[in-house]
C-alpha cells in the first residue's frame, strides 16, 4: 500500500461520513423545528453533539495511539450510520437525544482517526499537504451535506431524508470493510510502562503553543459565524444576504484549502498561523463598523482565507511537536479544546451582546487574536 494510495483512500472515507454527520446535523435542528420545539430544545440537541465527545475525546485518542485506526474506525462509521437509521426509523422528539449525541461521538472518534492517518503516513515535512487535503475534503462534505439533506427534506420530508443520508455511511463501511486501513499503532511497547500525564503536554513549550493558538482561532472560528446572523439582522439586512456574507466567507474556506499545498511549499506553519492571527484580528476590528453587503462579503472572504487555512497547518505542527506514540492523544486534546470552545463561546458572547451590543463581541476576539498573534510570534 502506497502513501498516495492511502491518504486518498481515507479522503473518500471523510467524505462519506462526514457527509451523513453534517446532514444529519442540519435535519436534526429542521426536523426538531418542524415538530414544534423552542429554541432552547434545539440548542440542547445541537449540544449534545458536542458533549459526549467532550467527556472522552482524550481517552479516544489514547486508545487510536494504542490499537490502531482500523477498528475505532468502523465503531465510528457505525454509530453514525446508526444515528441516520434512529431518526429514519423512530419518529419523535425524544428520540433526537439519542441521534444527536450519538451521531456526534461517532463522528469525533472517525475525526480523530482520519487525522491519525493524515499524520502518520509519510514523513514530517509532507504532513502539511496531508492535513491541507485532509482539510479540503471535510470543507467538500461540509457543503455538500447540508446541501443536500435541504433539497431532500423540500422532496421527501425529514425521515427519509435520513435515510438518504445513511447511504453514505454505509457507503463508508463498505469501504473499511473491503479496503481496511491498516496502519500499525503509533505506540511502542516500551511505552506501556510508562504513565502518560495530560499535563506533561502543556509542558512542552512549542506544543502548548499550538494548543493556545487551536483555541484562539477556533474561538474566532464559532464567533464570526454565530455573530454574523445576529449582525445582519441589528443591521436590517434579509437572510439572503446574510447567507451570502456566509456563503463569502465559507467559499474563501474552500479556496485557501484548494491552494494550500502549493502555499506550504513556499512558506513554513508558522508563518502561516501567525499571519492567518494578526489578518482575522484587523478583520474583525473593520467588521461591525461596515454597513454596505458588498463590503461586508469582501471582509467576510478575506476573513475566511485567514482562517481557512490555519487547521491543516495546526494538524501538521501538533504532529510534529508531540511526543512519540502520543499523536492520536494531542488531537484528543485539540478535540477536547474546541469542544468546550463551540459549548461556551456563543453563550459567553451572546450575553456581552446583549449588554452591550455586537461591536464589542467583534474587538474583544479581535484583541485575542492580535495578543495571541503577538505572543506566539515571540515564541
Amino acid at each position: 500500500m502506497t502513501h498516495t494510495i492511502s491518504i486518498y483512500r481515507i479522503l473518500l472515507l471523510t467524505i462519506l461520513c462526514h457527509l451523513t454527520f453534517a446532514g444529519v446535523r442540519v435535519t436534526l435542528s429542521l426536523y426538531a423545528l418542524h415538530l414544534k420545539a423552542s429554541p432552547l430544545i434545539v440548542g440542547i440537541l445541537i449540544s449534545l453533539l458536542a458533549a459526549v465527545p467532550l467527556l472522552f475525546s482524550v481517552s479516544w485518542g489514547r486508545m487510536i495511539d494504542r490499537i490502531g485506526v482500523q477498528k475505532p474506525l468502523l465503531i465510528g462509521s457505525g454509530a453514525t450510520l446508526a444515528a441516520a437509521l434512529i431518526a429514519a426509523a423512530s419518529p419523535g422528539l425524544e428520540t433526537l437525544f439519542i441521534v444527536s449525541a450519538l451521531s456526534g461521538s461517532g463522528f469525533m472518534l472517525i475525526h480523530i482517526c482520519v487525522n491519525q492517518v493524515a499524520g502518520m503516513l509519510g514523513t514530517p515535512e509532507q504532513r502539511p499537504r496531508h492535513f491541507s487535503l485532509l482539510a479540503l475534503a471535510f470543507s467538500t462534505s461540509g457543503f455538500l451535506g447540508p446541501s443536500l439533506a435541504g433539497f431532500a427534506i423540500d422532496l421527501v420530508g425529514h425521515r427519509l431524508t435520513f435515510l438518504m443520508l445513511s447511504i453514505s455511511a454505509t457507503a463508508g463501511i463498505i469501504l473499511l470493510i473491503t479496503k481496511p486501513i491498516q496502519l500499525k499503532s503509533a505506540t511502542n511497547h516500551s511505552s506501556h510502562s510508562q504513565p502518560k500525564r495530560l499535563m506533561d503536554l502543556f509542558r512542552i513549550r512549542d506544543l502548548r503553543r499550538v494548543f493556545i493558538t487551536s483555541a484562539i482561532l477556533s474561538m474566532a472560528w464559532d464567533l464570526f459565524t454565530f455573530v454574523t446572523p445576529i449582525h445582519g439582522t441589528q443591521l436590517g439586512l434579509s437572510a439572503t444576504k446574510i447567507g451570502l456574507i456566509l456563503g463569502a466567507f465559507g467559499s474563501a474556506i474552500f479556496i485557501v484549502r484548494l491552494i494550500l499545498p502549493m502555499l506550504i511549499l513556499h512558506l513554513s506553519e508558522w508563518p502561516l498561523l501567525i499571519g492567518g492571527m494578526i489578518a482575522t484580528g484587523l478583520a474583525m476590528v473593520i467588521f461591525p463598523l461596515i454597513h454596505e453587503v458588498s463590503l461586508l462579503m469582501a471582509i467576510a472572504f478575506v476573513t475566511g482565507l485567514a482562517i481557512g487555512g490555519t487547521q491543516p497547518m495546526i494538524m501538521a505542527l501538533l504532529y510534529n511537536t508531540a511526543p512519540e506514540g502520543r499523536g492520536g492523544e494531542v488531537v484528543g486534546v485539540r478535540t477536547f479544546l474546541i469542544n468546550v470552545t463551540q459549548a461556551g463561546i456563543p453563550l459567553l458572547f451572546g450575553v456581552v451582546g446583549a449588554t452591550l451590543g455586537m461591536t464589542p463581541v467583534f474587538w474583544c476576539m479581535a484583541a485575542a487574536l492580535l495578543i495571541g498573534g503577538i505572543y506566539i510570534s515571540r515564541g
